[in-house]
């Protein structure tokens, strides 16, 4: 049997559960793909894709221990030398440098388990008005905010907040230890209450199971309303961290089905095809594009680690057809 009959496969639900969504993500992969892009023609323009910027404000000395991450303090055999937080203008300029090569949204990282209120927040709250100034949309992600940062970032102007789960409950903390799976959904609450778009996903390839994957996106689609945008990354392996060795590469037939299985649970959210996007073909990217894709992070760097060079992603999305979105403001249902 190939589409499913299900005549509610389009709605907006909240209430999906894991044996659901596992049956999903493992149905035959062309009849998952062709389920995934009808809900994605049903909600969304399949033309309109967009391109995001990703700038590292802050880079080093984070002291969480996030087993992946080259800017763990914990994790010195990266050799990351470690970066103050970059001046507004500065970061003004790449963003509208970043503007004038396609992006529509810019989103800025800084290496902080929590920020501090003071100067560095308020030069954070001035390079978010900033990039709104320019027409953009604009994200960050600083770690774990109060209730306050949260307003005032909303105040400023913030479009979305970055804050990834990474991956189910359950394998979370084979992951990272200096933090909860609670403490990340308690800043989501914040952000979400602050009327700030939420940008939250995970990371495949960790040494994690189809079981944990398919529970992270449970979490992501039994909140109301949906993330505005959710990421699916596959594993950079960096060197020095402790994955870096023992990471496997991530199939890519492993992306589509978490783009498609994504796109189905959370029909009208931006899925982001982020990191592990520079081990894709062409024809693999095409794919996830087919299979509700429609956000790609654009630019050489991602943080710390390398990405698509921009000529080429420009001349992958010329070819398909595909056209730049427009910025907005406004979440997910």
């Amino acid at each position: 049997m190939s589409q499913t009959a299900d005549p509610h496969v389009h709605d907006i639900r909240h209430d999906w559960s894991v044996t659901e969504i596992r049956a999903i993500h493992d149905m035959p992969l062309l009849d998952l793909v062709h389920r995934a892009a009808s809900v994605h023609r049903a909600h969304n323009d399949p033309g309109d894709v967009q391109r995001a910027s990703l700038l590292s404000i802050k880079t080093g000395g984070c002291p969480e221990d996030c087993g992946y991450c080259s800017q763990s303090a914990h994790h010195k055999e990266t050799g990351l030398p470690r970066q103050r937080l970059m001046p507004v203008e500065t970061v003004l300029a790449e963003a509208a440098a970043a503007k004038a090569n396609g992006a529509t949204r810019f989103c800025m990282g800084a290496a902080w388990r929590s920020p501090k209120d003071g100067p560095e927040f308020d030069s954070v709250l001035a390079m978010v008005r900033g990039v709104r100034g320019l027409g953009m949309e604009a994200c960050v992600t600083l770690g774990m905010l109060t209730t306050s940062q949260a307003e005032r970032l909303a105040e400023a102007g913030l479009t979305a907040y970055n804050h990834n789960l990474d991956t189910g409950p359950d394998y979370y903390e084979k992951i990272v230890s200096t933090r909860t799976y609670e403490d990340r959904l308690n800043t989501l609450e914040r952000v979400r209450e602050a009327g700030i778009g939420v940008c939250c996903g995970g990371i495949i390839g960790l040494g994690e199971g189809v079981g944990d994957r398919v529970a992270m996106l449970q979490v992501l689609a039994n909140h109301a309303p949906h993330p505005e945008s959710v990421p699916i990354n596959a594993l950079a392996a960096v060197p020095g961290t402790p994955l870096g060795d023992a990471a496997s590469t991530v199939d890519p037939f492993e992306m589509v089905r978490m783009c498609a299985t994504a796109r189905i649970v959370m029909p009208k959210a931006r899925v982001r095809l982020s990191a592990g996007r520079r081990a894709l073909s062409r024809e693999a990217q095409a794919l996830c594009f087919l299979a509700g894709a429609n956000s790609i992070f654009y630019g050489e760097r991602l943080l710390t680690t390398a990405n698509n060079e921009a000529d080429s992603d420009a001349a992958l999305l010329q070819d398909l057809g595909i056209r730049v979105a427009e910025p907005v403001l406004a979440a997910a249902e």
